[in-house]
């Protein structure tokens, strides 16, 4: 395809993506094709170009102003102060504690994708941003990262580096000048913190700035090569594996055989192999019935829109799966035509407890909580005449007749004869009439789940590729024009990741990560070592964190599988503050090896290193598979080991049947050892035979606090206990 064809395929894709995370998509694909930028305020800005503030001004952000400065009383007593910048729709939110508690320092949040610079208002518990900078002696910055006019929409040029990083740090700097005048004394340290996407415009103001934040926790980190193709694999494995995903889980957890390979079919051992070499954690498919699309909602029509023959190409050239297409690829495939039943309202959505339509890269201010922004009555859904008897997520629902003749929209999830649509779809379903003839067709969607094998990056940076090389390092299979990692990464950011920084940098990365697969913290650490060389450990940590996934919520939604990581972040920041202000290091990058795309970390506290407890939880003989009697005591012997000098065991609690309410806690007061070391005992009766899960999770904080919410490192181990 040309290059003026590929535009107007681009800019005609634009209007399916979600508002807030397609505007920074936009910005690179709808708004420009060459190596530069156009900036909002007519200066020419190169991509990757630096925006240093200690040596010019920022035009566009030159006249500040407030329109809000009160005091308030919660979380705790601050100053409250709220404005923007003349002539941009950029706003933001300064929380500062009273003066006998500021320390000299700032926390900024970086949103994932454009919010509300009131997002952090309202939480509580370890979540309450605002409460924990404020307890850390610290004011908090927030912003709306310029607003959504910051970036470019369908046939205009914008610049992504302003909602990126540009409306950040114009904000951090006003931020120092309200800071001084309300406290007197020198320069404000600032510290800024994002992940997932937040972390890609956390990094962007690090390497494209001078003197505006003195470090930053990015965490959750994606690479260049992160979209589309882990979330493809992904898909890929869940339709694959769908049938054998109990005996994979069931290998995998404690007391497991161990060998997840054991009884699958030749392509479903290849499948499994081939998504863990590229980086897909094993021990991650316990979440199977839940991970469906997430961010993959968005990347995949913006990758149908980039390379529209590849869904031809698939099904009609020889290299790609689909041309001789495999058993389970051919089942998969379903292309219906049927008729409209009856249209689902709001009112009846909720009543079937039918999920919701918020999807990944939407801003959580403004994003539908479940049907409650929905009047009972609006449309929400199709039922349809005949459903499609497959998992049809991700497929085309097209209309044939009736008043939405012609239109399409990708459906997002399929429940018996029901069919929710993304993008577009509402208004879509608010033309809809029973009797109205439509097709179901998930044909391109079954071809996009191999893309990544036809996206070999070149160079070594990716090791996780090479298994689509030959013993002459050339493809396997048949490579597409573009590799679509980079540009569809430059569109969060309107810059490239080059592992340059100034400042400090402490950078978390989750093992049981599905989204963001966590070699990719490596391949960013491999980037500064290129830059830093042996002058890299004073500049640069990498903390590997088990049993923790993506999302930074101290609600989990398997509580028996995963640890919310908040606490782990929390300690980051003020670690990375002594390390700024008073040059104290903190503790060791984890000690980890990358094999065969997955981070191996050690069994121990101490050889592991980084700041999480290591849990191990045995039967009495160190089995993790024991066997009980039914009415029968049942005896667990957890053992907690903190990191050197990282904290003290505040918290050990049990959950005995995998519900994770945790209703049992240790007195560690009566335990075996005390503080960085801690061996707790418990016993449990069970009522009925079967094979249950026994979970311990705990907790260190740094001080040994039991009382506070704040930087409480959490770790979990399970036993299996088989009751006869």
């Amino acid at each position: 395809m040309n290059r003026a064809k590929r535009e107007i395929e681009m800019k005609k894709s634009c209007r399916f993506f979600p508002r807030e995370l397609g505007l920074a998509i936009a910005a690179t694909m709808c708004a420009y094709t060459d190596t530069s930028l156009q900036a909002q305020d007519g200066t020419a800005v190169a991509v990757g170009q630096r925006h240093d503030d200690t040596d010019r001004a920022e035009p566009l952000f030159s006249q500040p102003y407030i329109d809000i400065d009160e005091w308030r009383s919660t979380p705790a007593r601050h100053r409250y102060v709220h404005g923007g910048f003349k002539g941009t729709e950029a706003r933001f939110s300064f929380y500062l504690p009273a003066p006998d508690k500021y320390q000299g320092r700032f926390f900024q949040y970086i949103t994932p994708v454009p919010d509300s610079e009131n997002l952090s208002q309202g939480l509580t518990g370890e979540e309450d941003r605002i409460g924990f900078a404020l307890d850390s002696g610290a004011y908090f910055v927030e912003t709306n990262s310029g607003g959504r006019s910051a970036a470019a929409m369908p046939g205009q040029r914008g610049d992504p580096t302003i909602g990126a990083f540009r409306a950040n740090a114009a904000a951090a700097q006003f931020s120092r000048v309200v800071a001084e005048q309300m406290y007197g004394g020198k320069r404000p340290y600032g510290y800024a913190f994002g992940g997932s996407g937040g972390a890609f415009r956390t990094l962007a103001g690090m390497e494209n700035t001078r003197g505006v934040w003195d470090g930053a926790v990015p965490y959750v980190v994606g690479s260049p090569m992160a979209l589309p193709n882990l979330f493809t694999a992904r898909m890929l494995g869940l339709r694959v594996l769908a049938p054998v995903f109990p005996q994979i889980v069931d290998a995998i957890d404690a007391g497991g055989s161990g060998d997840p390979y054991k009884d699958l079919s030749p392509e479903q051992a290849a499948t499994l192999k081939e998504v863990t070499r590229l980086g897909f954690p094993p021990a991650g498919w316990f979440n199977y019935k839940k991970l469906g699309m997430h961010a993959y909602a968005v990347i995949y029509p913006v990758t149908r829109a980039l390379d529209p023959a590849y869904f031809k190409e698939f099904w009609t050239t020889p290299g790609y799966d689909g041309y001789a297409p495999p058993p389970s690829l051919i089942d998969a495939r379903v292309r219906l035509g049927t008729t409209v039943a009856s249209i689902v309202t709001a009112g009846e959505a909720a009543r079937m407890n039918l999920p919701g339509l918020r999807q990944a890269g939407e801003a959580k201010g403004l994003a539908d909580n479940g049907w409650k922004a929905h009047q009972p009555s609006t449309p929400v859904a199709v039922r349809l005449m005949k459903a499609p008897g497959k998992d049809v997520m991700g497929g085309d629902f097209i209309v044939d007749s009736g008043a939405a003749a012609g239109k399409k929209a990708m459906i997002l999830n399929c429940i018996g004869d029901i069919v929710l649509l993304g993008q577009g779809g509402e208004e879509i379903v608010s033309k809809l009439a029973a009797g109205d003839a439509v097709r179901v067709d998930n044909t391109d969607f079954l071809a996009s789940e191999t893309y990544h094998r036809h996206q070999v990056p070149p160079g070594d940076q990716f090791p996780e590729w090479d298994q689509y090389r030959g013993p002459d390092g050339k493809p396997l299979y048949p490579q597409r024009p573009m590799i679509l990692g980079p540009l569809l990464a430059r569109g969060a950011t309107g810059t490239d990741q080059t592992g340059e920084f100034s400042g400090k940098m402490i950078m978390l990365e989750n093992l049981y990560d599905t989204e963001a697969f966590p070699w990719q913290g490596d391949w960013y650490r491999q980037r500064v070592r290129e830059n830093l060389g042996t002058a890299t450990n004073d500049h640069y940590r990498l903390w590997m964190n088990d049993h923790a996934n993506h999302g930074d919520s101290t609600r989990q939604l398997y509580p028996n599988h995963t640890v919310s990581y908040i606490g782990i972040l929390q300690q980051a920041l003020r670690d990375l503050a002594a390390w700024v202000e008073d040059g104290t290091d903190p503790a060791q990058t984890t000690n980890y090896q990358l094999v065969d795309g997955q981070i191996v970390v050690p069994a121990t506290a101490e050889a592991r290193r980084g700041i999480q407890p290591v849990v191990s939880l045995t039967g009495t003989d160190g089995q993790k598979a024991i066997e009980a009697q039914t009415g029968k005591t049942a005896v667990m012997t957890g053992t907690i080991a903190v990191p050197p000098g990282t904290g003290k065991v505040v918290s050990a609690e049990w959950d005995f049947d995998d519900t994770g309410t945790f209703p049992v806690r240790s007195d560690l007061s009566k335990a075996k050892d005390h503080g960085d070391n801690v061996t707790v005992t418990m016993t449990h009766v069970f009522s009925k035979p079967g094979t249950y899960f026994v979970t311990l999770r705990v907790a260190s904080q740094r001080e040994g606090n039991v009382q506070t919410p704040f930087a409480r490192i959490q770790n979990l181990d399970r036993v299996r206990v088989i009751v006869r």
